[in-house]
Formats: C-alpha cells, sequence, structure tokens
C-alpha cells in the first residue's frame, strides 16, 4: 500500500495517537477542545497525501525538504493552522513538535503495516517527509508574521495610550503656572498626578514583562500579614475608583498567612479593574477570600459576555486583551496594554499558587487565586 493511500485510509487512528502526544507534551492543548486541538490536522494530512502523488522537479522536491519552498498561499490549512495556534497560546517550539510528531505517528503506523523496507518505501517516506517540512514552513511563516503583527499593535496601544496622560500633564504644568490669588489649582494638581501615575504604572507593567522574558521572574518577598486586611483596601480602593458601579465583597475576617502584600495588592488590583472594565454594570462584581483545606482562595466574579473559547487559551498571555462589548469607553484605564492578568499570574506564580478562569452566560466570569498557606486561621463570619 502507498503511503498517501494509507494516510487516507487511517486518518482517525493516525489523529487519536497524535492527539495523545499534544495532550501530554503541549501545555496550552491540556485544556483545549478535541475540535480545537485537532484544528486543520485532518485537511492538513489530505493536503500532504495528494502531493505526494504529484509531479515534482528534484529542484522543487529538495526546496520542500529544506523548508525553502515558497508558499503556496496564505491560505492553505498549514498556514490558516499557524495563525490558529498563534492565537491560541502555542510557541514555536510547540508548534514545531506537533509537526514531529504528526510525522512520527504516520511513519510508526505505516511501517507497523508494511513489513519489508525496500527502495520504494523509502521513496514514500521521503516524500511524506517533504511535505511535513512544507507545510511546517507555511505554518511558521504565517505564525511569525501574526506574532510581528502582535508586537507591532503592543507599541501601537502603548504609544497611544501614553500620549493621552502625558497630555493631560503637559496641560496640567501650563496651568499650574499660572497660579490664582496665591493658591494653586487643585484641580490641574490632582489630574497632574493621576497622569503621573498611569504613566508610572505602565512602565512598572513592561519593565515586569520584561524581567519575564529575560527568564528573571516577578520577585516575591513574603511575610506574615494578614491577608484578609490587605484585600478589604484593595476593595476599597477599586469602590473609591468606580463608584458608579456595584461592587460586593465576601471577605473573611482573619487570614494570616506569608505573602509578599505590594505584589498581592497588584493582583488584586488587576482582577478587579479587569472585572469591572469587561463586566456587565447591571451586576455587581464580587470578591470572594476563604480558607479551603489548605489553601487561600481569592475568587473575583463578574457577569456579562463569557470569554471566547478560543481566548481562554490564551487569557494570562502577555499582550492579549479580550474585548468586551459591555465595558463602558470611559471605564477603560489608560494603561490598557494587555499585561494585567499576565503579571497577575506570574506573581500568584511566586507565591506557588495557581490562577484559573470559567466563564459561562450562567454562572459568569471567575477568577479563582489559590494560594498555599503556611499558616493561617479564620475567625468570625464573612463581611
Amino acid at each position: 500500500m502507498r503511503l498517501s493511500q494509507f494516510i487516507r485510509d487511517n486518518i482517525e487512528p493516525i489523529l487519536v495517537e497524535w492527539e495523545m502526544f499534544a495532550r501530554t507534551m503541549i501545555p496550552p492543548a491540556e485544556t483545549m477542545s478535541v475540535v480545537e486541538l485537532r484544528d486543520h490536522a485532518h485537511e492538513i494530512l489530505l493536503a500532504i497525501a495528494d502531493e505526494m502523488e504529484s509531479t515534482q522537479s528534484e529542484d522543487e522536491r529538495e526546496a520542500k525538504s529544506k523548508g525553502l519552498a515558497a508558499p503556496r498561499s496564505r491560505t492553505t490549512f498549514a498556514a490558516v493552522h499557524g495563525t490558529l495556534r498563534q492565537r491560541v497560546g502555542f510557541d514555536l517550539s510547540q508548534l514545531s513538535a506537533e509537526y514531529r510528531a504528526l510525522r512520527a505517528s504516520v511513519l510508526r503506523l505505516w511501517m507497523a503495516r508494511i513489513g519489508a523496507v525496500d527502495a520504494a518505501v523509502l521513496e514514500e517516506v521521503m516524500r511524506f517527509n517533504e511535505g511535513i517540512d512544507q507545510g511546517l514552513a507555511e505554518a511558521m511563516l504565517t505564525y511569525s508574521e501574526h506574532m510581528a503583527s502582535s508586537r507591532d499593535t503592543f507599541l501601537a496601544v502603548l504609544g497611544h495610550d501614553l500620549r493621552s496622560p502625558l497630555g493631560a500633564l503637559s496641560s496640567c504644568v501650563h496651568l499650574l503656572g499660572h497660579v490664582v490669588d496665591g493658591k494653586p489649582n487643585e484641580r490641574a494638581l490632582r489630574i497632574a498626578r493621576q497622569s503621573v501615575t498611569s504613566i508610572s504604572e505602565m512602565i512598572t507593567d513592561l519593565l515586569e514583562y520584561t524581567r519575564t522574558r529575560l527568564g528573571r521572574g516577578i520577585e516575591v518577598t513574603p511575610q506574615h500579614g494578614d491577608l484578609s486586611a490587605l484585600c478589604e483596601e484593595a476593595f476599597d480602593q477599586v469602590c473609591t475608583a468606580y463608584p458608579l458601579r456595584k461592587l460586593e465583597a465576601d471577605i473573611a475576617p482573619a487570614v494570616t498567612m506569608d505573602f509578599d502584600a505590594p505584589r498581592m495588592r497588584q493582583v488584586l488590583s488587576n482582577l478587579l479593574n479587569n472585572a469591572v472594565q469587561h463586566g456587565d454594570p447591571a451586576f455587581p462584581v464580587v470578591l470572594a477570600v476563604h480558607i479551603e483545606g489548605q489553601e487561600a482562595t481569592l475568587t473575583v466574579r463578574n457577569h456579562g459576555t463569557p470569554i471566547p473559547a478560543d481566548s481562554m487559551q490564551v487569557i494570562f498571555n502577555p499582550l492579549v486583551q479580550v474585548a468586551s462589548k459591555e465595558s463602558e469607553p470611559h471605564e477603560r484605564p489608560a494603561t490598557s496594554l494587555g499585561l494585567g492578568l499576565f503579571i497577575a499570574r506570574e506573581i500568584v506564580k511566586g507565591h506557588e499558587g495557581t490562577i484559573a478562569v470559567t466563564s459561562s452566560e450562567v454562572e459568569g466570569t471567575s477568577f479563582v487565586v489559590r494560594l498555599p498557606l503556611s499558616s493561617a486561621t479564620c475567625f468570625g463570619d464573612a463581611r
């Protein structure tokens, strides 16, 4: 049996074996549905099988085997696959691993079927490898193009978001130069302070992101303290920032443990602000803090348009923003660089904890942080 025909006749067992590899070896694949994970694998295999039976020159075959052949188009199944894998959080090594696993699955199953290896078999294997290499090259090209586009978009957002507070700061400096009745312009001072804070937060986020990209992670310095008190403070700050939104708290009054207070305040601020910005104003944003077994759990919940299934894979990735039509334009902060949830995850990881998200039309969207307790005590009723 020719390898091309074997692929057509045995696509399902091939995909089952390949899927098992992906789920165990590629982290973003662990929570993907079968449809999302398989993506265009079925069509990619059929396209390779068809191409194996086509007539090609030696130069064409050599170029394909080296990944140097010109892309057939930006809309081949392999090219589209590369685009989608970038969107759901695969990195280039994981994309490459998918193709290596697909290659191994096909060849292992076929070799178990054929028996003796002769020149004709080797020719089939070479043609198949050329098709895999060409498909991988097309997928990596579109992946890289969309990655570059994401970086360009990030720089554009950064420039746009910095311009607004800088413009306000410039105007305030001008106004403060005209002192009326010997008194400073209090409104100008307030706006100037807010602008400086916005710029400082953006720069801090960029520095944190850079540290993680350099492999140093976000530094965490735990000290013994009351996590409940910190949650109360962070909650009150967000209530003050959004006086027209309804927020509710269910916070156990005394949860003492080791944690980095400034960092955990940053996590809470990011999660609460994210919930306000993307939640439906008709429903409250809820912060719940409790002890469950040997863990402290912090849950931030809002209602509104659920997070799309494909976005669930990348919600904590850097430079990712999931748009929600429920957010009012005036409630969106200037510092919307798409780094908030990423930084929150890195801080939680620094505490040896976990952060996860669930989202549905009925239950709403919940971010749940779980932190291991060194020593914790909870007394009384929740707030």
